[in-house]
This record gives structure tokens, sequence and C-alpha cells, in this order.
């Protein structure tokens, strides 16, 4: 039996990513943020996407609380 182009490739068979693993993520990265000393309902008000570009340097983001 022949196979289809999804069987040959690997990569075309991937899972998608499912919107309840988003959530648990972005609600990991919230939690984080307010870890490191950022107020909770400035947290609260940002996008997903600021939250990950302020995760990228959390050193930056103490310093920025403490001056």
């Amino acid at each position: 039996m022949a196979k289809t182009t999804l069987e040959r490739n690997p990569s075309r068979s991937r899972p998608t990513k499912s919107a309840g693993a988003r959530t648990q993520r972005v609600k990991a990265q919230r939690r984080r943020l307010v870890a490191l000393g950022v107020d909770e309902a400035t947290v609260a008000a940002m996008d997903s996407s600021a939250v990950r570009a302020m995760l990228k340097y959390p050193k930056k983001v103490t310093a920025s609380l403490k001056g």
C-alpha cells in the first residue's frame, strides 16, 4: 500500500498547539512576572506579547523595579 504525503513527511503530521496549553503557558508567564515583583494589576493589563518581552530579561525587570 502506498503512503500519502502526510504519512511520508513527519513534519506535516505534527500535532497542532491547543488553546488550553497556550492559556496555561500565558498564565504561568504572568505568575513569573508577579514573582519578579511587578504589580499584579499591571501584569493583568498587559497583553501576552508584552509579558513575554519582559520575561526575556528578568534582571532588567528587577533592576527597573528597584530604581
